[in-house]
C-alpha cells in the first residue's frame, strides 16, 4: 500500500507514530515560514506541518501528495473541535508530489455556489466537494441497505437484459443499432416488467433487481432519460405482503439518515384518500380535509352549489388575506381545470363575508361554521 493510514482516521492515540497518508491539499495556510496544509481523502482530512520551505515549495490547492511524518498532539488551544482529526497534525518528513494540479475552474468548497454546468463539465472535481461526496456514499449505503433487507427475505437479485426487443410501454424506447442484422435494432428496457413476469412464470418467485432504465421523454423536474429504480416481483402474495415488504424496504433506508418511521405505516383506501383530500398522494402533515358539503346545501338557492358534489377546505387565517391574495387563489383553480373557487371569509366576530356568503340562505350562514369546522 502507498498509505499506512487514511487521513480521517487519525486520533490523539495514534500521537508518536509515524504514518504515510495520500491525498489531495484542501487547503494552505502560511506562518512565518511554516506551512499548514489540510490534507484530504476519501475518509476526511488531517492537518500537515511542513517546517521545510522546500518540502512546501509550489504546493497548490488539490495537488496529490504522498506524505511520510509523525502525529503529534496539536498545542495546547490549537486542537479543532469541528474536525475529528482536529486533536492531532502530522509532521511531515518527506513529501511527494503525485500529480500536480491545473488552476481549478472552482474551489473545491461546500460553501462556494458553483453554477451546476461547471459541475457537470467538471464533475470529478465536483465529487470532491463534500456535499456532493456524501450523497454519492449514501447512494451506494442505499442500495446496500436494500439489498440486505430483500436477502434476509429470500429474495433473488437477477440481472435481466439492456439489450431487448421493443415492447409497449408508457413512453418511446432508445433504439441501439445492430451491426450484424443492419435495419435491425435493438431497444433499451423502459423497465424491467416482462422479464420479471417470465422469472415468475419459470418458478423464482422472489425476484429484485437495482435496475438501469432508459425512457425518451422530454425532460422535466420529475422525467430523466436515464434512471435507476429498485426492481421487485413475488408470487404467491397479497396486497398486505406487498405493503409490509415496501415499509420493511423504506423504513431500513430512512434509519440511514437517523429517522426512524412508526410502522406500520397508516393506511387508506383510494376512496377515502379522494373523499377526504381530493388526491391519491395527499400529503398528511398539512392537514387541510375536504368537508363533504352537499347535503348541507341540498335545498340551496346559490345555483354554484347546485352540484353533485360540494366540497369545503378551511385555512386557518385565510380571512386575513388580501383581495389580491384572494384572486389570486382563483387563478390557481381556473388554472387546474376549475370555473372558479368560491370562498367565504368567516370575520372575528364569526360574521361571513366575500362574496359568495352574499348568495347564501340564513339557515345556511348560520349552520355553516359549524358544519365545516371553521372558527373565528
Amino acid at each position: 500500500m502507498i498509505r499506512t493510514h487514511t487521513a480521517g482516521s487519525l486520533r490523539a492515540p495514534h500521537a508518536g507514530e509515524t504514518v504515510t497518508l495520500a491525498g489531495w491539499v484542501a487547503r494552505r495556510r502560511d506562518h512565518g515560514g511554516v506551512a499548514f496544509v489540510d490534507l484530504r481523502d476519501a475518509s476526511g482530512h488531517v492537518q500537515v506541518v511542513i517546517r521545510d520551505e522546500d518540502l512546501a515549495a509550489g504546493l497548490r490547492n488539490e495537488f496529490c501528495l504522498r506524505v511520510v511524518g509523525d502525529v503529534a498532539l496539536r498545542p495546547e488551544g490549537n486542537a479543532n473541535p469541528n474536525l475529528p482529526t482536529g486533536e492531532v497534525e502530522v509532521v511531515a518528513k518527506a513529501v511527494d508530489v503525485l500529480s500536480e494540479s491545473a488552476p481549478l475552474p472552482f474551489q473545491i468548497d461546500d460553501h462556494v455556489e458553483v453554477g451546476e454546468e461547471a459541475r457537470l463539465r467538471h464533475r470529478y472535481l465536483d465529487l470532491r466537494r463534500p456535499g456532493p461526496a456524501r450523497a454519492i456514499r449514501l447512494r451506494s449505503e442505499v442500495s446496500r441497505v436494500a439489498r440486505a433487507v430483500l436477502h434476509s427475505r429470500d429474495f433473488v437479485e437477477i440481472e435481466t437484459p439492456t439489450l431487448t426487443r421493443s415492447t409497449p410501454e408508457g413512453a418511446r424506447d432508445f433504439l441501439v443499432p445492430a451491426r450484424l442484422q443492419p435495419g435491425s435494432w435493438y431497444a433499451l428496457p423502459q423497465s424491467p416488467q416482462l422479464f420479471k413476469q417470465l422469472l415468475m412464470v419459470a418458478g423464482m418467485e422472489r425476484y429484485f433487481q437495482i435496475a438501469r432504465c432508459y425512457r425518451d421523454e422530454d425532460f422535466r423536474a420529475d422525467r430523466q432519460p436515464e434512471f435507476t429504480q429498485l426492481d421487485i416481483e413475488l408470487s404467491f402474495a397479497d396486497q398486505d405482503d406487498v405493503i409490509d415488504l415496501a415499509e420493511a424496504v423504506t423504513s431500513a433506508l430512512w434509519r440511514l439518515v437517523g429517522h426512524e418511521m412508526a410502522l406500520p405505516v397508516p393506511r387508506m383506501t383510494y376512496a377515502e384518500a379522494m373523499a377526504r383530500f381530493g388526491s391519491d398522494k395527499p400529503d398528511l402533515r398539512f392537514g387541510q380535509e375536504l368537508v363533504a358539503c352537499t347535503e348541507f346545501f341540498a335545498e340551496t338557492p346559490f345555483r354554484v352549489f347546485q352540484a353533485d358534489y360540494v366540497g369545503a377546505v378551511v385555512m386557518p387565517g385565510g380571512a386575513a388575506q388580501s383581495r389580491k391574495e384572494l384572486d389570486g387563489w382563483q387563478d390557481w383553480a381556473k388554472a387546474r381545470g376549475a370555473r372558479g373557487l368560491a370562498y367565504v371569509l368567516v370575520g372575528p366576530d364569526g360574521e361571513l363575508g366575500g362574496p359568495t356568503a352574499r348568495n347564501l340562505s340564513d339557515a345556511e350562514r348560520a349552520g355553516l361554521c359549524s358544519h365545516v369546522g371553521a372558527d373565528p
